[in-house]
């Protein structure tokens, strides 16, 4: 072995020792651990977006159809944001306990502001001559759905969802609380323990997460509404 690798060793080691904030040597050691905190980060997020879209979309469909109860959905769903995390956590208590299944409960109700908005209107920015068109075609109330109005509202909802799934990522973290925080664990554990590298390795894996997770859903957005992609390069010409 040759003295410059000595010391280039003996450097990545002592980076360690000295708490630096950059440290090779941490990813490298810590690697295992650094991938499952951000498996669970990821799957907590997934799962909590997914049945959020599920509950969120019922619930718009039924203040869209009935407009006396609009105001109050929205105005609940807007109420549920506003509550603090720590709050949240400590009313699902009793009803999850210290699982993972406090969290994304959590994380869905928090969810359904962004969602149950983007989803009305995208709905209410469809075209009323494409409705027409649609029942005069013989179209009925669910196909309309489903083949026109859906469709045309893909853009809003599809920004709906990409903004719930950043801001999930970025909330996950504080399930840490209850140690289901994904990489919100290791963040608490290195503040706590003033372990500046772990603290920005996982800090920084967080917004990665997000940016990567943002582009996989505008690249979903643009496969799904080809249309606007016409649209754009009409308005350039």
């Amino acid at each position: 072995m040759s003295p410059g690798w000595k010391v280039t060793e003996q450097a990545a080691e002592s980076c360690l020792a000295a708490n630096d904030w950059i440290c090779g040597e941490y990813l490298r050691t810590r690697s295992q651990e650094l991938t499952e905190a951000t498996l669970q980060h990821v799957w907590i997020t997934v799962a909590s977006v997914l049945i959020g879209l599920a509950v969120a979309f019922p619930v718009a469909l039924l203040a869209r159809s009935r407009p006396r109860f609009a105001g109050p959905v929205l105005g609940l769903t807007t109420l549920l944001y506003t509550i603090p995390s720590l709050a949240m956590f400590s009313l699902l208590l009793p009803f999850f306990g210290l699982s993972a299944a406090l969290v994304v409960t959590g994380l869905v109700l928090y969810s359904l502001t962004i969602l149950v908005r983007n989803i009305m209107a995208g709905l209410d920015a469809v075209p009323a001559e494409a409705r027409e068109a649609a029942r005069g075609m013989g179209y009925g109330p669910v196909r309309m759905l489903w083949e026109v109005e859906l469709p045309l509202a893909l853009p809003a909802l599809m920004a709906g969802i990409r903004i719930a799934t950043v801001s999930t990522i970025a909330l996950t973290t504080v399930g840490a609380l209850v140690g289901k925080g994904g990489l919100g664990n290791l963040i608490d554990d290195g503040v706590q323990t003033t372990f500046k590298a772990q603290v920005l390795a996982a800090s920084v894996l967080c917004v990665l997460l997000a940016a990567v997770a943002d582009l996989l859903l505008l690249g979903a957005q643009r496969l799904l509404t080809p249309w606007t992609r016409i649209r754009t390069a009409e308005a350039k010409v």
